[in-house]
C-alpha cells in the first residue's frame, strides 16, 4: 500500500545530509540517525550513500549485533557498547557477530570502533525501535513493501539461505507488529530510476 507523505517536500541525499547535520545532537555530542526498513529494502546501500554525503560519517550495522539465536535481542549490548560511550563523547567499541561461524569472535583485535562523530548512522531492521528512539536525532524508513524487500533479499542470497529467510521474515513480522518504526519516521526513502527520493515522513521534527 502506498505510504502517505508530504508531496510538497522532496529531497535528494545531499539535501537530506544537510538537514541531518543541522539537527540537534541526540546522544551526547552525536546526532544518531537510524536507517530502518524491511530486510532487503536497501538500508546498507543507502546508508553508504548518505555517509558519503556526510563527509564519511561512521555507519554502524545492526547485523553486527544480531545473532542466529536472537535476531532482535541486541538492545542491551548496543546500549552498553555503543549508546553509553557515545553519550559520554567517547568512541564506541564492539566485536561484530560472525554469521559464518555463528558466534562472536573471542579476539578483541577484531573489535570495531565508532568515533563520537557529529553524525553516526545506525542501519538495520529495528534501528528505529522503541528502545533506541530516545537516543535518535532522526529516523529514516526505506519505503519498500515487505514482499518486495524480502523478494530482493531472497534473490540476492540464493536458495541455500531460504530456510534462514523463512525464519527471518517470521521474526521481522512479529517485531514490527510489536514495535513499529514506520510511524516514527522523519523521512521516507525510495530509490527510483533517477536515484534516491526522500520525502517527509509521518513524524515531524521536534
Amino acid at each position: 500500500m502506498p505510504r502517505q507523505a508530504d508531496p510538497q517536500s522532496v529531497l535528494d541525499p545531499a539535501s537530506l545530509a544537510a538537514e541531518l547535520a543541522a539537527a540537534p545532537p541526540s546522544c551526547g555530542p552525536v546526532r544518531l540517525v537510524a536507517v530502518d526498513g524491511h530486510a532487503g529494502s536497501g538500508k546498507t546501500t543507502f546508508a553508504a550513500v548518505l555517509a558519503e554525503q556526510l563527509d564519511g560519517a561512521p555507519v554502524l550495522h545492526l547485523d553486527d549485533f544480531a545473532t542466529h539465536g536472537s535476531f532482535f535481542g541486541w538492545t542491551g549490548r548496543l546500549t552498553e557498547q555503543v549508546l553509553l560511550p557515545l553519550a559520554g563523547g567517547r568512541p564506541a567499541r564492539y566485536v561484530p557477530y560472525d554469521w559464518t561461524r555463528g558466534a562472536f569472535p573471542p579476539d578483541a583485535d577484531t573489535a570495531a570502533v565508532v568515533p563520537a562523530a557529529p553524525v553516526v548512522l545506525i542501519e538495520g531492521v529495528g534501528a528505529g525501535r522503541r528502545a533506541l528512539r530516545p537516543h535518535l536525532a532522526r529516523v529514516l524508513w526505506m519505503d519498500v513493501a515487505p514482499a518486495e524487500a524480502w523478494g530482493r533479499g531472497r534473490r540476492r542470497d540464493g536458495t541455500r539461505l531460504s530456510g534462514f529467510w523463512d525464519a527471518w521474515t517470521c521474526a521481522e513480522t512479529t517485531h514490527f507488529a510489536e514495535d513499529p518504526s514506520y510511524s516514527y519516521a522523519n523521512y521516507l526513502v525510495r530509490r527510483g530510476a533517477q536515484g534516491y527520493e526522500v520525502r517527509r515522513g509521518p513524524r515531524r521534527h521536534g
